[in-house]
């Protein structure tokens, strides 16, 4: 063997003396025999799932959101999309035949469309929503939740309660329950469901609590005299959209109509606010029978009780509504006895607290009905009336708050009747041709009102702020000149309340203001 041979075969010894040596040293050290990743592979694996942690305290959550979650599967089917579609008015100006190229602007009307929501109240395709969803509408359209769109034909509508009533040629459609909003009480959960903000959120679901009822939304447009102010306050999320969608309490009824919102922005800012379904109702039977609302009234004009008010007539809590005036001569409560002054405290036996409850007893009964109203008086008296209900017209109001501006501003002038706060001066021939006062409206002008006094917020002195108010009369006595007022007070105390009689020339009407009298001056 050469040499060249003898040392490759040593070379070949001393590599597989190596490979075994790293064998041996690789068993003694139980070193992987897989890669890196494999690993992680295998450990992963190997963790155990962890279960859901047992904690009884969160049980009622639970179940108040399995509840929120069956209410909304139940009700979401018969909640609607609505489209609606309307002429935009054109220009008055006219392009010559022929010229139209030339004055795009002037081809065609533009299309307004607008979006809203609904919901089915009965298997054969009546549905509820708002007025202002639908109002000037040339076509309506109805999408369910499955997607399927129906052309909808309006069956009615009033601007006053903001309710309209909507027919598809549908069978077999899922109604809602409606409940009892008058049972509704605040601190209750709800959810509103609807279509808020168009196309792309179409039957959401919002959860929150009734906030409160009774609520007034004097701001609104396009409503009138007899327009509802009887409003459930809620915090559920309601956004532009949301309109004519169901208010739903936790059993699954609907206590509501999704109406307005109150932001400075046009979108949700913590306050929605729902029309009763007690008044849907009403409202929704009728235009399903004649396609119109008929409403009766007492022939006054009204406003809720204030402090002095209540003190005045001995109430022990300031509840009622106060008539401020009777403005015409054919008024059945000024012929059944009632007068300016008066609070009604209850009607057919059952406590009246506000406005808009007084809207709903007497606005839905029948004009001919008599009803059996308790006012009270000065000292506690209480009488009850038999009162004849009229139809509702433009002149007697059922249920409106007063209109004058409660703004004030300084600039004294004539002389200082401390005690009311107020200076006053007569009104002269030439001040009543300017004002073009009535024959019969003769007192004291208010030029000015103490800030802070006993009159302030209640009398008004500005032209330019509703004003001039003049008073015609305190505690029944006509007081047409200072000494007059001096005297119609004299035997009064202070801290006393006086009720006030007063015209107003911009409104071009009369009303009761009461008054807490201040220090004899």
């Amino acid at each position: 063997m050469s040499a060249r041979s003898l040392n490759w075969l040593k070379f070949g010894g001393l590599v597989a003396l190596a490979f075994a040596l790293g064998l041996l040293f690789a068993g003694l050290l139980d070193l992987p025999n897989r890669s890196s990743a494999q690993e992680q592979g295998r450990t992963a694996s190997a963790i155990a799932p962890v279960g859901a942690p047992s904690i009884p305290a969160a049980r009622p959550l639970q179940e108040l959101s399995e509840a929120f979650a069956a209410v909304a599967e139940h009700v979401k089917p018969s909640v609607v999309y609505i489209r609606s579609q309307r002429t935009e008015r054109t220009t008055q100006q006219r392009v010559p035949p022929g010229m139209e190229r030339f004055f795009p602007h002037f081809r065609q009307p533009e299309i307004e469309q607008g979006s809203g929501s609904g919901f089915v109240i009965s298997a054969d395709g009546y549905i509820l929503t708002n007025n202002h969803v639908v109002e000037g509408a040339e076509q309506v359209t109805v999408r369910l939740l499955d997607r399927h769109e129906f052309v909808a034909k309006v069956v009615g509508t009033d601007a006053n309660t903001d309710v309209a009533v909507l027919k598809i040629d549908a069978k077999n459609l899922p109604p809602v329950a409606l409940g009892n909003s008058d049972d509704a009480r605040v601190g209750e959960w709800v959810l509103a469901i609807g279509n808020p903000l168009g196309e792309g959120l179409t039957f959401t679901v919002t959860s929150g609590i009734v906030s409160a009822k009774g609520r007034a939304l004097n701001g609104l447009p396009g409503r009138g005299q007899g327009s509802i102010q009887d409003f459930i306050q809620t915090d559920a999320a309601i956004n532009p959209g949301n309109s004519g969608g169901p208010l739903v309490n936790v059993r699954g009824e609907v206590i509501g109509i999704n109406a307005a919102i109150a932001s400075e922005t046009g979108f949700y800012s913590g306050y929605g606010f729902a029309v009763p379904i007690n008044l849907v109702r009403t409202v929704m039977t009728q235009l399903i029978e004649t396609g119109t609302v008929h409403r009766a009234a007492l022939g006054v004009q009204i406003d809720n009780v204030s402090l002095n008010d209540a003190a005045y007539v001995g109430l022990p809590e300031i509840r009622g509504v106060v008539v401020k005036d009777i403005p015409t001569d054919d008024s059945p409560a000024k012929a059944a006895g009632i007068e300016p002054g008066d609070i009604i405290v209850a009607v057919d036996g059952k406590p009246v607290e506000y406005v808009g409850q007084l809207q709903q007893v007497i606005g839905f009964r029948k004009p001919g009905d008599v009803v059996k109203v308790e006012v009270a008086r000065k000292g506690g008296v209480h009488k009850t009336f038999n009162v004849k209900l009229q139809p509702l017209n433009d002149a007697p109001r059922v249920a409106a708050a007063d209109e004058g501006d409660s703004d004030r501003t300084d600039g004294p002038s004539g002389a200082a009747m401390g005690r009311l706060g107020i200076s006053v001066e007569p009104v002269s021939p030439e001040t009543a041709r300017q004002l073009q006062l009535p024959a019969d409206v003769r007192g004291l002008i208010v030029t000015d009102v103490t800030a802070g006094g006993p009159a302030w917020e209640v009398l008004v002195d500005d032209p330019q702020r509703g004003g001039p108010d003049i008073i015609l009369s305190v505690e029944g006595k006509p007081v047409k000149t200072e000494d007059e007022l001096r005297k119609a007070l004299a035997s009064e105390k202070a801290g006393g309340i006086v009720t006030l009689r007063i015209y107003n020339p911009r409104t071009q009407s009369r009303r009761v203001e009461r008054v807490r009298l201040g220090d004899a001056k």
